[in-house]
């Protein structure tokens, strides 16, 4: 990993926590298209499967992603907008 993903700054965040699947996936398909080419979405999600489908739809869409940091109850994931 190029970045240390504690040091960057994300242009939003969204906060998913408490969602189950696919809620925090809809909230940063969303949130992806208001933030600028090249800026980092922050997505916090409770949900075991968002560690698995945040990075494989980020793939698909051609976006970055750029690891995730586990906390005790919840995992912050990164993800810079590439088009």
């Amino acid at each position: 990993m190029s970045e240390n993903l504690e040091n960057l700054s994300p242009a939003k965040v969204v906060d998913a926590r408490g969602s189950a699947c696919p809620g925090p996936l809809l909230e940063a398909k969303k949130a992806i298209g208001t933030i600028p080419v090249g800026e980092v979405l922050e997505v916090l999600s409770s949900d075991p499967s968002t560690n698995r489908d945040l990075p494989r739809w980020a793939k698909k869409m051609g976006h970055e992603f750029l690891g995730a940091i586990e906390g005790e109850s919840y995992s912050r994931l990164f993800i810079r907008r590439a088009k």
